[in-house]
């Protein structure tokens, strides 16, 4: 039992050690930061739960007894150790080292893996790990250092939330659908085309509202329950599929139906918790997504794709 009171009393033990080595109570609690008489509960408990005297109380101040000095030594020890450790713990987050997680929405994953490539390519120390989910991941919790999310911006109290761009999406087909079918003039022309969707019908997002306003269930060739399956059957030349114009743009086996209509946009989110944001490797990622997606803001932005068409619609 008294066994156990020494290894839940580091505490008092440190608190001994202070007192020791600056001579009184007063001098040993102003550095530790508490009241004077905290110091000296804490040495007198500890002296009870060890059964011994720690140190002489005299005029000058408090001086350890030999069981002192012996316990002194080790807390001394220990002390350097704790000391020692926090350092590395410091030093850890001002490296350019370990693991970096980053979460993003499916629909990003794609075109983001080639950003991330390249960030680790000037970072050889960072393992990088990419986490491709619709679900949030609690920053909070540590599961992941970054986030990239896309619509509302995020509203828990402990994130930061950065906007980084706002990304537009529109109409692709595969170079096979377009030589069978051309291509679209407008929104309006639908007539004689198929088309891609997803399976679900709870997005509120421009593209997907005007798709099943306009859309009729007879011309949706496939849907897809993933944005993977939705590529993937628009590069086979199964329909015409709303996609971002980040990724698409791209993908040299696809076209662009139409130019990016003005609402058809969803804005991206850099997202921290407020304990990592100031590591050194999250805000390095940060800095560098800025970067590279202003250098990229053509094609992420739809603006590079509008200049393809000429007023009327057609490809320039």
């Amino acid at each position: 039992m008294r066994m156990n009171a020494q290894f839940d009393s580091w505490n008092e033990i440190r608190t001994a050690f202070f007192v020791a080595r600056y001579g009184t109570l007063s001098a040993a609690a102003e550095k530790l930061d508490i009241h004077h008489t905290t110091a000296q509960r804490q040495i007198t408990a500890l002296e009870n739960k060890l059964g011994t005297r720690l140190f002489y109380r005299n005029a000058r101040g408090y001086a350890p007894t030999d069981a002192g000095v012996a316990l002194l030594k080790v807390a001394e020890e220990t002390q350097g150790q704790f000391d020692q450790l926090a350092a590395r713990i410091a030093g850890l987050d001002r490296q350019l080292s370990g693991k970096l997680v980053i979460t993003t929405v499916p629909e990003f994953a794609t075109a983001l893996v080639p950003l991330i490539a390249e960030y680790q390519r000037d970072n050889p120390d960072l393992s990088i790990e990419l986490i491709a989910d619709r679900r949030l991941l609690k920053l909070e919790y540590g599961e992941a250092h970054v986030s990239l999310r896309a619509g509302r911006p995020p509203s828990e109290p402990d994130n930061i939330a950065q906007k980084l761009v706002d990304a537009a999406a529109t109409l692709f087909a595969s170079r096979d659908y377009v030589a069978r079918y051309g291509r679209m003039g407008s929104l309006k022309d639908t007539e004689g085309h198929r088309f891609v969707s997803n399976l679900s019908t709870n997005s509120t997002s421009p593209l997907a509202a005007w798709m099943s306003e306009s859309i009729p269930e007879s011309a949706i060739a496939f849907r897809g329950g993933e944005i993977e399956a939705i590529t993937a059957a628009v590069e086979n030349g199964m329909g015409v599929g709303p996609l971002l114009c980040w990724p698409a743009h791209a993908n040299e086996k696809l076209l662009p139906m139409i130019p990016p209509p003005p609402d058809w946009f969803g804005t991206m989110w850099l997202v921290t918790h407020i304990d990592l944001h100031r590591t050194a490797k999250v805000q390095s990622f940060l800095g560098f997504m800025k970067d590279a997606v202003a250098e990229r803001l053509p094609d992420i932005t739809g603006d590079s794709i509008r200049s393809r068409f000429s007023g009327h619609g057609s490809p320039k």
